[in-house]
């Protein structure tokens, strides 16, 4: 008996080896595939130059579905269009004056803020609010009621150790709460780059109008209110109503368990300002390459793999949301697996998901990943966030994950969201090393003989998302279902 229990477990090592030298195999063909032909950067220099931005809702967002759609099926795939209802926004008009007499007020540079009112003409004494938090209004109290609250983007200088950081959706919802008539965000980026993005944490019209300036203007203007009181006056026209949008999908169907699905996701929508090429051309566009690099080599899953073009995730999640709803309604959401999610990832160096059982698996292929390349360093890190796609799937108790340790090119990071976020930011070897590094990792979750993590309960999901302190921006985002 003990020479048949010692002869299974030799047959199990050889077989468990026998798998991940045919891993290394593929890891070595996608390596050489992707660091020799990769289309991803050129694609996305032809997207920009072509289409330039992406927005939902839009003539040129449709344009960038279609875009996709023809990349995808040209590669040899199953492709398909998911329409989705949603609430359109676009700026039409703003003008943003601000000084301390109320008949001389000077023009200040500023941008609206997604989902502000479709008219708003308001005139008040602003109001500092430092970072915007709950902790920040409990000393003022009524005072905010009927004014503009001036909030700063993220964490002061000087702030607290541990002070969080609240999406400005989160802060806007917060101001509106203590009777705010308007809100004025102060970006947190040098050379007065103004930001856009979504103030509704909704994806539906806040009540009162929202907008963002610079960083000089905003900390001027905060030593001035030291002095003496401080008026803005905020007059906008903006652009709403129902329209369909379409996730774009394509599907690489399992050989042995094609009812469990690997989701390769990233949304393709940007905002109006710029091209997106960061936010979120080099995610989307290397999942169009992944994909492209498993028709290429023709490779076999074991589970269905499907690469999700979303959009909407701008404007509220729109697409994922929409994606997930769907599962729920038919009842096949059980059958995602794992969603790995690419919001301006670039470069990583490791893998990142929310489950801590992974990171023997994870690890394991990083070790193989290593042997072709130093430079990927086989980090593993293991949380959650919120605000891009992988969160309505989170919320559903799905493992989600993607790259960990990448770094945006060119500086890029100050130019998210903004006027700024162009082509000339985007590094070409970055790219190809999210492609192939995620490739891998998606090849080796669709063909591992068992994913040791499931769909949480909701009684684990729980109290996992307390243990990420997410309970409070869920809450704030009326996303927290289970009352207390």
């Amino acid at each position: 008996m003990k020479k048949l229990i010692l002869f299974a477990g030799l047959v199990g090592l050889f077989l468990k080896a026998k798998s991940q030298d045919n891993f290394s195999t593929v890891f070595n063909q996608i390596n050489t595939e992707v660091q020799s032909h990769s289309q991803a950067y050129q694609n996305l220099k032809e997207a920009t130059e072509i289409i330039g931005h992406r927005l939902t809702g839009s003539a040129n967002g449709a344009k960038a579905e279609e875009f996709a759609y023809n990349l995808l099926k040209s590669y040899g795939f199953e492709v398909k269009y998911q329409p989705f209802e949603v609430e359109s926004w676009d700026r039409k008009t703003l003008s943003v004056k601000i000084g301390a007499d109320k008949g001389k007020l000077a023009a200040v540079k500023a941008v609206t803020l997604a989902h502000s009112p479709v008219k708003a003409n308001v005139t008040a004494e602003l109001i500092d609010v430092g970072n915007g938090l709950e902790a920040d209004y409990q000393p003022l109290k009524d005072k905010v009621k009927g004014k503009i609250a001036l909030i700063y983007l993220g964490v002061l200088p000087g702030s607290p150790k541990g002070t969080p950081s609240l999406h400005r959706s989160e802060k806007t919802a917060i101001a509106t709460k203590y009777g705010a008539i308007g809100v004025v965000i102060v970006n947190k980026v040098e050379g007065g780059v103004l930001l856009t993005g979504t103030a509704s944490v909704t994806g539906k019209l806040i009540p009162i109008p929202a907008v963002c300036i610079g960083l000089e203007d905003g900390m001027n203007l905060k030593e001035k209110m030291k002095a003496s009181p401080q008026y803005a006056h905020v007059e906008m026209t903006n652009f709403s109503g129902m329209i369909r949008a379409k996730n774009v999908i394509a599907t690489l169907k399992g050989t042995d368990w094609p009812n469990e699905k690997i989701v390769v996701g990233g949304h393709l929508d940007s905002w109006d300002l710029a091209t997106g090429a960061i936010d979120n051309g080099i995610g989307s566009f290397s999942i169009i390459d992944m994909a492209r690099t498993f028709k290429k080599l023709n490779l076999k899953t074991k589970r269905t793999v499907e690469f999700v073009l979303f959009m909407g995730e701008e404007q509220g999640l729109l697409g994922s949301k929409a994606y997930v709803a769907q599962g729920l309604k038919d009842k096949t959401l059980d059958r995602v697996r794992f969603m790995l999610n690419y919001d301006m990832t670039n470069d990583p160096k490791g893998f990142s998901t929310t489950r801590k059982e992974m990171e023997p698996l994870f690890k394991s292929w990083g070790t193989e990943i290593v042997k072709l390349d130093t430079g990927f360093k086989n980090l593993f890190n293991a949380g959650a966030g919120l605000h891009s796609d992988h969160q309505p799937f989170m919320l559903e108790g799905i493992p989600t994950g993607g790259g960990a340790g990448g770094k945006l090119p060119n500086n890029a990071g100050p130019f998210y969201h903004s006027d700024g976020d162009g082509f000339h930011l985007v590094d070409e070897q970055g790219m190809k090393n999210t492609v192939r590094y995620s490739a891998m990792l998606t090849y080796a979750l669709a063909n591992t003989p068992t994913i040791p993590v499931n769909r949480f309960s909701d009684a684990d999901l729980k109290v996992f998302l307390e243990s990420q302190k997410l309970k409070e921006p869920l809450k704030i985002a009326g996303e927290w279902k289970w009352g207390d």
